[in-house]
This record gives structure tokens, C-alpha cells and sequence, in this order.
């Protein structure tokens, strides 16, 4: 499936009756397994229904950070954003992309 940023925004776990999704580097993950940490109230919350590419990269969970620019990472942080991307692969299944 194919998302742009606004309909990926609507997978944030505040509707129940829909998964909730995590775009990282515009690969859309369904992260529904771990509502606890991305649900509402849950620690990762605020990357749900967004690409937190940048948030990730830069192990951050200031709202400016939620971002799929890439732009101005740090070969350390881009290292850090694809550690995240393998556990992501491991852990939830791809369900789709972002388109601009």
C-alpha cells in the first residue's frame, strides 16, 4: 500500500479499530504487536501515524526530530537509524510506503 504523510497520520493508535503504523526511511511498519510502546501514553508514542527516520537516527523524542529528512545525519546517526530499520524488519511486518 501506498501513504501519503496525512493518510499515514491517521494509523497513531488513537482510533483502536485501526493498526498502528512507523515509517522509517518511508517503509511503512505495522507496530500494532508493540501498542504498548507506541499506543497512546506509550513511550515511542510520538512516532506512531509518522516517518520518524530523523527521530530515530538522532535517538530523539523531540517532536522537531519526527521527520523523514535524512538531511545533516551523522554517519554515526544514519549507522543508528539503520540498526533501527534491521529491528524493525525483524520484529513487524512492512505493509507499505510513503509517498510525497
Amino acid at each position: 500500500m501506498e501513504f501519503t504523510a496525512e493518510q499515514l497520520s491517521q494509523y497513531n493508535g488513537t482510533d483502536s479499530s485501526k493498526p498502528i503504523y512507523v515509517a522509517i526511511k518511508g517503509r511503512v511498519f505495522d507496530v500494532t504487536t508493540g501498542k504498548s510502546f507506541y499506543g497512546p501514553g506509550g513511550d515511542y508514542a510520538i512516532f506512531a501515524g509518522k516517518d520518524a527516520s530523523r527521530a530515530l537516527g538522532k535517538m530523539s523524542k523531540n517532536e522537531e526530530d519526527v521527520s523523514p529528512s535524512l538531511e545533516g545525519l551523522t554517519e554515526k546517526e544514519m549507522n543508528t537509524l539503520n540498526d533501527w530499520e534491521k529491528k524493525f524488519e525483524a520484529k513487524y511486518p512492512v505493509v507499505g510506503r510513503v509517498i510525497s
